[in-house]
């Protein structure tokens, strides 16, 4: 059954007829078209640039569970997910319609213990750019590496890295034809892999004005998961009663996160929203993730930054011109005049097919291995 929408699609502003047919969006009038909505507003598809549907607290989630975190996603408006790490292979997402699209990072990569257990693979720093090889095989063009995390010898976040191994990672990447980012939160590492010609780096939280320049100049965007940065009080707590340093390091990091936010916005550093959901981390939070995002940027940016630009960015179709895939979300209001609208989506296409937010209930976890 063809479909027919009319109303004003975004970012262009402009009120159109569209149909969608065989899951392909056309401007000429399709026989015997279902009309689904007459006024409103059409987004592309949203974006969650850093999410994990295949984590959860101590790593792999069943299927099951994995399969209803990406409902989630859909269900908020979510029709393409950058997996920024994951435990487990979800190529199997690719088979199910209903889903959405998922571009892979393959697994982080990180020292022995030097980061949350269960997740990641671990090497030493000589293994580093082999690892990277065997990542880069099972990823969409993209590899994850961990660039800080608290060092228990420091008592303080440090790089899990020398800079030339790091640098000889990268390089590796490269000359295989995929990217590279990285999970940093302190100064160090973010200013190291910067210089080191990273492609990307996840958080971003200890981006100093230097390293910021750099990254406006080449290009290096920050995917800043200010959904996730909330929780920095709660590690900071985690951390006192060993490591009161770092403690006090990730309340300086929270404290100014919109602040250093800001700067990058401002000096032209390119932004994409990812909400980091997966382990303690709800799915379904990108209208937060926006808002979050328009309170150091502006709404037209922010929703930009979750949806064509970060389209644009991963090079997926990201208008609703004539012959574009059919993914996108209907809004009975305008999100650039109130960010609240998000929230409620009418309903989304993906890939042709309608579907309207339902209620998706996570299966146990236990009763699903």
């Amino acid at each position: 059954m063809a479909l027919h929408l009319k109303a004003t699609v975004l970012p262009e502003g402009v009120e159109r007829e569209i149909w969608v047919r065989d899951g392909i969006i056309s401007h000429t009038p399709a026989p015997n078209a279902e009309t689904v909505l007459d006024g409103g507003y059409l987004l592309p598809g949203l974006v969650d640039a850093h999410c994990h549907i295949s984590l959860e607290n101590l790593g792999a989630a069943p299927r099951g569970v994995s399969r209803a975190h990406a409902l989630q996603d859909r269900d908020a408006g979510t029709l393409l997910i950058r997996e920024a790490g994951a435990p487990d292979d979800t190529h199997w997402t690719g088979d199910d319609p209903d889903l959405p699209r998922i571009i892979r990072a393959g697994r982080w990569i990180a020292r022995p213990m030097r980061y949350l257990m269960g997740y990641a693979v671990e090497v030493e720093p000589g293994q580093l750019v082999a690892e990277v090889a065997k990542q880069a095989a099972n990823s969409d063009g993209w590899v994850k590496i961990i660039g800080d995390w608290i060092d228990r010898k420091v008592g303080d976040l440090a790089p899990l890295w020398p800079a030339d191994v790091a640098a000889a990672a990268i390089a590796q990447a490269h000359r295989l034809g995929v990217k590279m980012t990285a999970h940093c939160f302190g100064e160090e590492s973010v200013a190291q892999l910067v210089r080191a010609g990273i492609d990307c780096i996840e958080h971003g939280t200890g981006a100093d004005t230097q390293t910021l320049k750099i990254m406006a100049e080449r290009q290096i965007p920050i995917v800043p998961t200010m959904t996730n940065l909330e929780n920095f009080p709660i590690f900071a707590a985690a951390g006192d009663a060993k490591f009161p340093v770092y403690g006090s390091h990730m309340r300086a990091l929270y404290a100014r996160r919109f602040e250093t936010m800001r700067e990058a916005f401002e000096l032209g550093v390119p932004l994409y929203c990812g909400t980091d959901a997966g382990g303690t981390v709800p799915h379904g939070l990108i209208a937060g993730e926006v808002k979050l995002m328009a309170k150091f940027s502006n709404n037209e940016f922010a929703l930009g930054a979750a949806s064509w630009n970060a389209r644009k960015w991963l090079c997926v179709p990201h208008t609703l011109a004539d012959g574009c895939p059919a993914d996108f979300v209907a809004y009975a209001g305008d999100p650039r005049e109130n960010l609240d609208v998000l929230d409620h989506p009418e309903f989304v296409v993906l890939a042709g097919r309608l579907h309207l937010p339902h209620a998706v209930a996570i299966p146990d976890v236990e009763s699903s291995r």
